[in-house]
């Protein structure tokens, strides 16, 4: 039994190793499966604590949403959320003046930038 678990772990790593956005757990599962048929979501929900508590992964808060994951070790970056698919993607880079936009006096100590919209293939 235990090959299986590394086998269902492995191909959890892979699908998120390989995604170029973060991936909820459902997707998570969706792509997992097909390399381990008989993976299930508790496995999947799991494995994803399991790696975020490793280092290997990050949460990816969107307001109103579950937790999605992605590699841990990324630059800085935001996120633009579908809202007709629900799938999220990074987006490169930062807002430059961010820090400006908060009230005199006020020190900011971190910041989170999502964009809504449609993506490329629902627009």
């Amino acid at each position: 039994m235990p090959e299986r678990k590394t086998q269902q772990r492995d191909a959890i790593r892979l699908v998120l190793a390989e995604a170029d956005r973060p991936l909820s757990p459902q997707e998570v599962l969706k792509s997992a499966k097909r390399r381990s048929p008989g993976l299930g979501i508790a496995t999947v929900y799991r494995a994803l604590k399991t790696l975020s508590d490793e280092g290997f992964l990050v949460p990816v808060d969107l307001p109103g949403e579950a937790s999605r994951f992605e590699l841990a070790g990324k630059k800085h970056h935001h996120h633009f959320h579908c809202r007709d698919c629900g799938r999220a993607f990074d987006l490169e880079g930062c807002v430059p003046a961010v820090h400006k936009l908060a009230p005199e006096g006020f020190q900011v100590e971190d910041h989170e930038v999502v964009l809504y919209g449609l993506c490329a293939a629902c627009a």
